[in-house]
C-alpha cells in the first residue's frame, strides 16, 4: 500500500499556486475536497488518482493547463512510491540514479552491457545533467502514457524508473560505444529527448537500456516465388514480430491463382493462401505480449490476384477470402493511373507466366521519367504479346475497387512507384519494390533465395543467397518545440548520431536484415507537431502561406539533416554502397533544384568526404510518440480541439496543444480540411525529403466517388510517392506503434 502524506499535498498544492494563481487552483481544491470524502487518509494512491482524473474534467478551450495540473499531482504520487523503494524522499529521489541503475542491473531489469560501458564513477557523473523539472514539461496523457508503457517497470508491474532517467539511459545506450566525448555526447542526446525537442521510434523507447527486444522500428520483406523461400520469409517475420518490429511484405513476385507449378497447368493457388498465413502470424506471435504483430502486404496492381487481394479486410463476403488482420498496399505505376484518366484497359499478369515465357520480371522495371520509362515498354511487350495469358478490365473499375475498399476499411495505402524509384538516392545498387507498415520507408529491396540444405556431422545446414532486408531505424522532431526554441541545428546534429549509432548497436534476429542495414545505414528522421507548428505561427491550413512554410522547413532539415551526415562520415567513413549513388555523382541535388551557394557547398563536401547514410529522411504516423511529447501527430491536421484519448482501462479528456484564445483559430478538423491543400503542403516537403510521408486522407463518409478519384489523382500528379489511411467518418482505424518516433 502506497501513502501519500498530507505534508506532500501541500507541498504540491503550494506550488501549484504559485504557479498557475490561487484563482485558477481554488476550482481544484474544491473539487478534491468532495472526492478526498470518499477515500480514508492513506488510500492507495486514492488522492493523486482523484485529484487527476478530476482535474481533468475541467478541461477546455480555457483552461489547458488543468492537463499539467493533473500530470503534476501524479507526478508527486511517483516521486512518493520510488522514493519508498530507494530509501530516500520525494525530494531526493533522483539523485539515486547510480545506485539504482546498478540494482536494476543485478535484478535483470537493465542491460548488463550498461555495467560494463560505464563506472560506478561515470554514472555519478551523469546522475548530475538529470534536471528533474523537465518532468514538469508533460502533459497528464503524455506522463501517463511514458510510466504506463515505456519506463522499466519490476517484475510485480511496479515502476522502477522515472522520466528523466529513461531519457539518460536511452542516451547511455545509444552513446555507449563513442570514442571521444563520451560523456558529452550523452548530454547533448538527453538534452534533446528531456527537453521534448525530439523522440525516439517506440521499439528504441521502450527497449533501450534493458535485457530484450531491438532497437529497430519497421522492416520490409521480399517474397521469392518458391514454397521454400514463402516459408522461410513467414519464419523471418514471425521472429522480427516477436521482437516488436512492424513488417511491410512484397508478395508481387509470388505467381497467381491458376498458374502452373513445374509445368503443370492450374496448380498454384496464388497469393491468397500465404497472405493469411501471414495474417495468422501477425494475430499468434505478438509483439512482446503488448499487441498482435502488425503486418502490411503490397501486390502490384498489374498481377492477376489483385481483385482478390483488395477485398481481403471487407465485412461481407466469403470468410474463406479475408485476412482481416492484415493491411493491404497496391503497387501502382504511372501507366496505370494515366489509364485510369483516359479511362483505358488495363491488363493483369501472372509474374511467374511472364517470367517463363518472356525471360524477364515485370516488377524488376520502372520508368525512368514521367510519361516514358522501361516499365511501360516491358508492359506494352506483355500485352502485345499472345503468348501470356490475362484478364483485361477497364482501369477505372479496378480503381473503383480500390476506392471501395478503402472507404469500407481505410486500406489499401498507395504506393506510386515509379516516382518512388525516381527519386531512389540509391537506384545503382538495387530497386524498391514497396513500402513498410506506415508507407514512409522506400530502400532497396531484394528476395532471400534458397540455395541447398545439407547434414554435417549431425548439423543441419541450410544455406540462403542473402537479399536486401530493409530495416527501420526512425526518430522525430518535435517541430512544436524544436523550431520556436530555434535549436534546429543543434538538435539534428545529436539526431542523426543516435540514428546512425542505433545501426551498430541493435541485435536484428534475421541475418540479412543485419547485412543490408550495414550496407546502407539507411536512418528515418521525420518531424511532428505540424499542425501545432502552424497554430503557433498563426498560418492557416488552407493557404499558400502554409505550403511555402512547409517548403522551407523542411528544405532546412533536410540540409541539417544531410551535413550532420556528411560530418559523421568524415569521422566514421561513408556508407559502404556510396560509390556510383545519387549522393556521389550529385544527381540527388540537381533532382531537388538545389542550386543556391550553400547547397553547392554540401553537395561538394558529399562528393568529397561521402555521406555516411544511405537514406536520410522519414516521416512516420508518431502517434504515440506525439502524444508523449504533447503535440500533433507527423503531419496530420487535428482530428478536433478537445477529445477523449481511451484505452481500455481509462479515458482521458485532451486538448490539442497550447490552445487559446489565438491559436484556436488556426486549428481546424481534419474531416473539414479541403484535402487537396493538405496534397499541395506534402508535394513541396516531399522534395526535401528523400523516402517518405506517412499521409492520411480525411474524408466524409458521404465523399462521392469522382471526389475521391480527383484526391488520388492530385497525389499522383502532384509526384507524391504514396498516400497511407484514408480515414473516413464511417470506419475504425488502428494506428502504427511500431513506427512511432
Amino acid at each position: 500500500m502506497t501513502i501519500i502524506s498530507n505534508t506532500t499535498k501541500q507541498v504540491v498544492l503550494h506550488n501549484l499556486t504559485k504557479e498557475f494563481g490561487e484563482d485558477n487552483i481554488a476550482p481544484l481544491i474544491k473539487s478534491h475536497e468532495r472526492w478526498v470524502r470518499k477515500f480514508p487518509e492513506g488510500s492507495t494512491s486514492a488522492w493523486s488518482k482523484s485529484m487527476s482524473l478530476e482535474a481533468l474534467s475541467f478541461l477546455d478551450e480555457q483552461e489547458t493547463y488543468w492537463t499539467f495540473v493533473a500530470a503534476r499531482i501524479h507526478l508527486a504520487d511517483v516521486y512518493e512510491k520510488v522514493a519508498l523503494n530507494r530509501k530516500t524522499t520525494a525530494d531526493t529521489v533522483y539523485s539515486k540514479f547510480a545506485s539504482n541503475v546498478q540494482a536494476l542491473i543485478a535484478k535483470g531489469l537493465y542491460d548488463k552491457r550498461i555495467a560494463e560501458a560505464y563506472s560506478i564513477e561515470e554514472l555519478q557523473q551523469l546522475a548530475e545533467i538529470i534536471v528533474p523539472e523537465r518532468d514538469f514539461l508533460f502533459t497528464y496523457i503524455g506522463l501517463k502514457t511514458l510510466l504506463d508503457r515505456y519506463v522499466a517497470k519490476d517484475f510485480d508491474k511496479s515502476i522502477v524508473e522515472l522520466p528523466q532517467e529513461r531519457w539518460l539511459v536511452i542516451a547511455m545506450t545509444l552513446m555507449k560505444d563513442e570514442k571521444e566525448n563520451r560523456l558529452a555526447k550523452i548530454k547533448e542526446s538527453y538534452w534533446a529527448m528531456s527537453n521534448l525537442y525530439m523522440t525516439v521510434a517506440t521499439p528504441t523507447l521502450s527497449n533501450a537500456g534493458k535485457p530484450h527486444g531491438q532497437l529497430s522500428s519497421c522492416f520490409i520483406d521480399t517474397v521469392d516465388d518458391s514454397l521454400q523461400g514463402i516459408y522461410d520469409s513467414n519464419t523471418d517475420i514471425a521472429t522480427l514480430s516477436k521482437f516488436g518490429g512492424g513488417i511491410g511484405v512484397y508478395m508481387g513476385k509470388v505467381r497467381s491463382r491458376g498458374s502452373s507449378i513445374r509445368g503443370f497447368v492450374g496448380a498454384s493457388s496464388g497469393v491468397l493462401p500465404w497472405i493469411k498465413q501471414l495474417n495468422n502470424t501477425a494475430v499468434s506471435v505478438d509483439q512482446l505480449g503488448q499487441r498482435q504483430g502488425a503486418i502490411a502486404v503490397y501486390l502490384d496492381v498489374w498481377h492477376k490476384d489483385i481483385f482478390t487481394f483488395l477485398d481481403l479486410r471487407l465485412n461481407n463476403g466469403d470468410e474463406r477470402l479475408r485476412a482481416h488482420d492484415i493491411f493491404t498496399g497496391v503497387c501502382l505505376p504511372d501507366l496505370f493511373m494515366e489509364k485510369v484518366d483516359a479511362r483505358e484497359e488495363w491488363h493483369l499478369f501472372d509474374p511467374h507466366e511472364v517470367r517463363q515465357l518472356n525471360g524477364y520480371s515485370l516488377e524488376d522495371y520502372y520508368d525512368e521519367k514521367r510519361g516514358e520509362g522501361s516499365f511501360r515498354e516491358k508492359y506494352e511487350e506483355c500485352a502485345n504479346d499472345s503468348r501470356l495469358s490475362r484478364e483485361t478490365v477497364p482501369a477505372i473499375d479496378l480503381m473503383k475497387r480500390i476506392m471501395r475498399s478503402q472507404l469500407e476499411t481505410g486500406v489499401p495505402y498507395m504506393f506510386y512507384r515509379d516516382e518512388v524509384n525516381r527519386s531512389n538516392p540509391n537506384k545503382h545498387a538495387g530497386m524498391v519494390y514497396s513500402s513498410n507498415l506506415c508507407t514512409e520507408i522506400f530502400q532497396n529491396q531484394s528476395a532471400t533465395s534458397f540455395k541447398s540444405i545439407e547434414l554435417e556431422d549431425d548439423v543441419i545446414v541450410t544455406r540462403r543467397k542473402a537479399g536486401d532486408f530493409v530495416v527501420c531505424n526512425l526518430s522525430s522532431i518535435n517541430l512544436g518545440r524544436a523550431v520556436p526554441a530555434d535549436v534546429l541545428e543543434r538538435l539534428i546534429k545529436i539526431q542523426v548520431r543516435m540514428l546512425d549509432n542505433v545501426i551498430d548497436l541493435n541485435m536484428i534476429p534475421v541475418p540479412q536484415a543485419e547485412r543490408t542495414n550495414a550496407r546502407y545505414r539507411g536512418i528515418g528522421l521525420g518531424t511532428f507537431g505540424w499542425h501545432h507548428l502552424l497554430a503557433l505561427n498563426s498560418i492557416r491550413w488552407e493557404s499558400n502561406e502554409a505550403v511555402e512554410f512547409a517548403d522551407k522547413l523542411y528544405e532546412r532539415v533536410a540540409y541539417l539533416t544531410i551535413q550532420a551526415s556528411v560530418e559523421l562520415a568524415k569521422e566514421k567513413g561513408a556508407y559502404p554502397l556510396f560509390e556510383d549513388s545519387d549522393w556521389q555523382t550529385g544527381a540527388y541535388f540537381e533532382k531537388r533544384q538545389y542550386e543556391s551557394e550553400e547547397w553547392n557547398e554540401l553537395r561538394d563536401q558529399v562528393a568529397e568526404n561521402g555521406i555516411r547514410n544511405g537514406y536520410l529522411m522519414a516521416v512516420a504516423p508518431n502517434s504515440s510518440t506525439s502524444i508523449l511529447a504533447g503535440s500533433t501527430a507527423s503531419i496530420d491536421p487535428i482530428f478536433q480541439k478537445s477529445y477523449s484519448e481511451e484505452k481500455k482501462d481509462y479515458k482521458i479528456p485532451v486538448t490539442v496543444p497550447d490552445l487559446n484564445s489565438e491559436t484556436t483559430w488556426f486549428y481546424k478538423s481534419a474531416y473539414f480540411i479541403d484535402q487537396h491543400w493538405t496534397l499541395k503542403q506534402n508535394a513541396a516537403r516531399q522534395r526535401h525529403i528523400d523516402q517518405g510521408v506517412s499521409l492520411n486522407l480525411y474524408v466524409q463518409n458521404t465523399i462521392k466517388a469522382k471526389e475521391l478519384l480527383d484526391i488520388h489523382l492530385d497525389a499522383w500528379n502532384s509526384g507524391l510517392k504514396t498516400t497511407y489511411y484514408v480515414r473516413s467518418t464511417s470506419v475504425e482505424l488502428v494506428d502504427c506503434d511500431s513506427c512511432s518516433s
